[in-house]
Formats: C-alpha cells, structure tokens, sequence
C-alpha cells in the first residue's frame, strides 16, 4: 500500500536527551529504532535543520518528522457508531468514551475508533484542515478507560484546546478502584514516567523518564481494595494505571501494570474513568465543568469489591 507523509511538529520543553531518544519517550508508537530510521532518512528536523540521532534537544527547539500513513487514512470514512455526546457546541463537544473504542486509527485499529464516529457524526469536513491521524483530537484516554474527552470541531479551536492542556489549564479528574489500601487519605505520586526498557510497548518508572505527578484522594475502602479520585498534574501515556502499580496499589482489571493475576471482578479492562472536566472556554473565560457517571460495569466492580472478603 502506497504511504503519503504527514508531517507532525513537536517542541521540545525538556533538554539534554538525545533526539532519537527523545522521540520515542515522546511518541506512544515509535520505537528508537524507528525514530533512528526516519532522522538517517532525512525526514526529521530540527528547528529546519536536518540533525543526527545523537543531536541533544534543547528547550525551545522546534521539531518535525514525518509519520508515514497508509493512503487509506488521509481519506478515514465515517462509521456509524453510538456516541454519548455530553455537550457540544459550534466549535467543540465532550464525549463519554466506552470501554473498548480507541480513540484514533492506528496500526491494528484502522476502523472503529471515535475518529471514525466522529467523521459519520459530524461529516466528513469535521477532517478538514487538521491532523489526518487525529482531527479534533487534543488528548487521548486507553482503549479501555472510560469516560471524559475534548474534540475541537476545527482547527482553530484544536489549536487553543490543544495549548490550554500543554499549559495544565484543563482540570482532569478519573475514578479508579484499586487492590490494596492507600497509606493514608490523600497522596501525591511523583516519579518520572518513560518507555519499559524491558518492554517497549510499556511505560515504567525509570531515573530518566519525564516528570510525572498524580494526586490522589481515597473515596471509600473496602476489605480488599479501595476507590480513589485522582488528579492529573501531568499527562503521560498510562500515567495513572503506572503510577498506582508502583505504590502498590494496581488497577482492578488493568491487563498490563497488575502486580498479580488478582479477580478482574467481571471487568474487560481497567477500572478506571474519566469523570470530570474542568476549563475555561477559550472564546469567552467562562468556567465550563463537565462530568460522566462510571459505567455499569464499573458499578458492577464495585459492588463485588464491596463484598469480597
């Protein structure tokens, strides 16, 4: 199948890693290997210059590289699939994600994500002047965790959307149970989150990694396990599922960062929900607060967790 370019921009706010490096922390589905490829091919640069793998970024440095995507995807087609729209206006809307839908095409997953709802739901000139990849799309939630996320229905409002996350000025609040006790009431996880070097496909605690910080406030307990609420101060890939793993304190249901084969309590992936949205709308300042009850299956989980002794 025939690839076509499409070419991304990141900014670098963190110095001193190498770029080939820096590429693949930064980007869920490049590997260094990849990263390497595509700088020797001449198809990454920096601030218009084209660097070698082992440039160190700088703060404030301005890179491209080229994503190749297959041909099909420049045109994604509309699928019509159940969406649970919260709110929507001219310029953006919020959407309850279900469990199992990811969020945007990728290797393995070309159709039957929220893109291709989105495309049949809105038409196919919501795809108009914005990433092919991911149109309208300015944050992402796990295949499997549910609830809350932010679609810019144009570019421009992709682009303030987009800004308003870099900058932390988008409360996000989840809901997750959990197997074990927290130590005490409220917390803070702060551990630099980066790719497994033992699993590529994974993210894991490590010296290098990005700053990433979680709070945490214990909602209730039960015999076995408890459910937490948690704010986001940072977004890194699987950064909630990972940091609870790492205090001891794993997902109910989560496939990936379980710290044993505990009962997944009838859930087909982790027990974890975005209910909660805070921000100022771009166009106007006025405080906008958006929220989604848990799914059924969740409620479902809990109540088993009540009772398991």
């Amino acid at each position: 199948m025939a690839k076509t370019p499409a070419w991304q921009d990141l900014k670098v706010t963190e110095s001193g890693a190498r770029l080939d490096k820096y590429l693949a922390d930064q980007l869920a589905d490049f590997s260094r290997t990849a990263a390497q490829k595509l700088i020797a091919e001449g198809q990454v640069t920096v601030n218009d210059q084209e660097p070698k793998a082992s440039y160190l970024v700088q703060v404030g440095d301005h890179i491209r590289y080229a994503r190749h995507l297959p041909q099909v995807l420049e045109a994604a087609h509309g699928e019509d699939i159940p969406l649970d729209i919260v709110y929507e206006d001219e310029d953006f809307l919020v959407v309850n994600k279900a469990r199992g839908m990811v969020v945007h095409p990728a290797a393995g997953n070309w159709e039957g994500t929220l893109v291709n709802a989105l495309i049949y739901y809105l038409g196919q000139a919501y795809t108009q002047g914005q990433d092919p990849l991911r149109p309208g799309i300015v944050h992402r939630l796990d295949k499997d965790t549910t609830g809350l996320l932010l679609v810019a229905k144009n570019e421009r409002m992709r682009r303030s959307l987009s800004q308003m996350i870099k900058d932390r000025q988008v409360s996000r609040t989840y809901q997750a149970l959990v197997w074990g006790h927290p130590a005490s009431r409220t917390g803070l996880i702060s551990a630099p989150l980066g790719r497994d070097p033992k699993d590529r496909k994974k993210i894991a605690v490590i010296d290098r990694g990005r700053p990433a910080r979680t709070h945490f406030e214990v909602l209730q307990t039960y015999p076995q396990g408890a459910e937490l609420e948690l704010h986001l101060e940072t977004g890194r890939t699987h950064q909630i599922r990972v940091h609870l793993a790492y205090i001891n304190l794993p997902v109910v249901g989560d496939p990936s960062y379980g710290l044993s084969r505990r009962d997944t309590l009838g859930l087909a992936g982790q027990a974890l929900h975005a209910c909660r949205l805070a921000f100022k709308d771009p166009r106007t300042q006025e405080p906008l607060v958006f929220s989604a009850p848990a799914p059924e299956d969740y409620l479902e989980a809990r109540r088993l967790l009540e009772d398991w002794a």
